[in-house]
């Protein structure tokens, strides 16, 4: 085993951001202040200016997102299962009921003709993911939504900054929901957020996160705890600065990746138009999952951390095995993808480091078949 590891993921925690967690501390207001709505505007020039509404997680703001749409008892949503539990999860909390379509096998998003096949006579929203940081295909899933009255919810909880023709993620649908979890390309140690196109629905949203109140005491709807505190948005502030520059220093690594990996990896696949952001890097490994599982053990034998993001597709686990749906292009995904380094702290030698274990343990695993 080597020595030192090359980590799959590194959140940043610096200086900077505990100056802002103790300046918070020391301030007092500590809850939904004043860090909070200054989150909230600045958040909101990634999305074009649309209201944003802080939460205390992504799941949660999937979760707050259904509701304010009016989603529950009797719905169905359209969600690929290749993606984390959170996102059925989400439909469940809602009281609705998760319907799973496959994802195209070269971007692992939505496949938005799987999707007009699982529309049903309950459908009431689409939820596709821009998984791993790769915009899902919006022209067309907007088209289907549209054509069939239901809702657009875009799970955009690893796709920070990233864009479909120029139009920013989180700016398609009738609300969009990052997460701030360490490990995202922006963290605010834990915490989420939700985009909406107007004000009412944000109002709306603001109830729900807080027992249903805008003024204290004076309940209106029926709401949850779901707030951010200000030491969050106080990191989540000083994260968003360097988002920009960590975005395109996770799409240089990206670059040497595809230019250095040979046969036998696949490496990821960029549709027209999109600008992928590299949550994660994920290459497909051919021949299955025992050869990936083999390519694995050895990349982390060298030094080098790697992960299977997802092992389980969401309709083989236990929740929602009993739907029984099939989906092969799911399936194999599950079996072939594996997650290489791309975060921004790594140098130039960890890059060349990936490469040659890469290579070296697709050649190894190969000849030992």
């Amino acid at each position: 085993m080597a020595s030192s590891t090359i980590p799959a993921a590194k959140p940043v925690i610096g200086d900077e951001e505990v100056a802002a967690a103790v300046r918070v501390l020391r301030d007092g207001r500590v809850v939904q202040g004043p860090e909070v709505a200054a989150f909230e505007q600045e958040f909101a020039a990634l999305v074009e200016g649309r209201p944003c509404i802080a939460v205390n997680s992504g799941t949660s703001a999937l979760h707050l997102a259904l509701l304010a749409l009016g989603i529950g008892p009797g719905d169905e949503v359209v969600v690929p299962s290749f993606s984390f539990a959170a996102t059925a999860n989400a439909v469940r909390l809602a009281g609705a009921e998760p319907v799973f379509a496959e994802v195209d096998p070269d971007t692992f998003c939505l496949d938005p003709d799987a999707a007009a096949e699982a529309v049903g006579p309950r459908t009431a929203a689409l939820m596709p993911v821009h998984l791993y940081g790769h915009p899902a295909p919006m022209g067309r899933l907007t088209q289907l939504a549209q054509r069939h009255g239901l809702a657009l919810i875009e799970d955009a909880c690893q796709a920070h900054a990233a864009q479909l023709h120029g139009r920013p993620v989180g700016t398609f649908g009738d609300a969009a929901c990052f997460s701030f979890y360490p490990t995202k390309n922006m963290h605010t140690l834990e915490g989420g957020l939700v985009v909406v196109p107007d004000e009412e629905r944000a109002r709306t949203l603001r109830l729900l996160r807080n027992q249903g109140m805008e003024q204290r005491y004076e309940n209106e709807i029926v709401g949850a705890n779901m707030r951010m505190t200000d030491v969050a948005a106080a990191i989540g502030r000083v994260q968003l600065e360097r988002l920009a520059e960590w975005t395109q220093q996770r799409r240089r690594n990206a670059r040497v990746l595809d230019l250095g990996l040979e046969t036998g990896l696949v490496a990821p696949r960029v549709a027209d138009g999109a600008r992928h952001v590299y949550h994660q890097y994920t290459v497909r490994v051919r021949g299955g999952a025992a050869v990936r599982d083999a390519v694995q053990a050895r990349l982390r034998a060298e030094g080098v951390g790697c992960a299977v993001y997802y092992p389980t597709p969401i309709h083989r686990l236990k929740p929602y095995a009993h739907v029984g749906a099939e989906l092969s292009v799911t399936d194999r995904a599950a079996a072939e993808v594996l997650s290489l380094p791309v975060h921004p702290s790594l140098t130039p030698g960890d890059l060349d480091q990936i490469v040659a274990a890469a290579n070296r343990a697709v050649a190894e695993v190969g000849g030992a078949r």
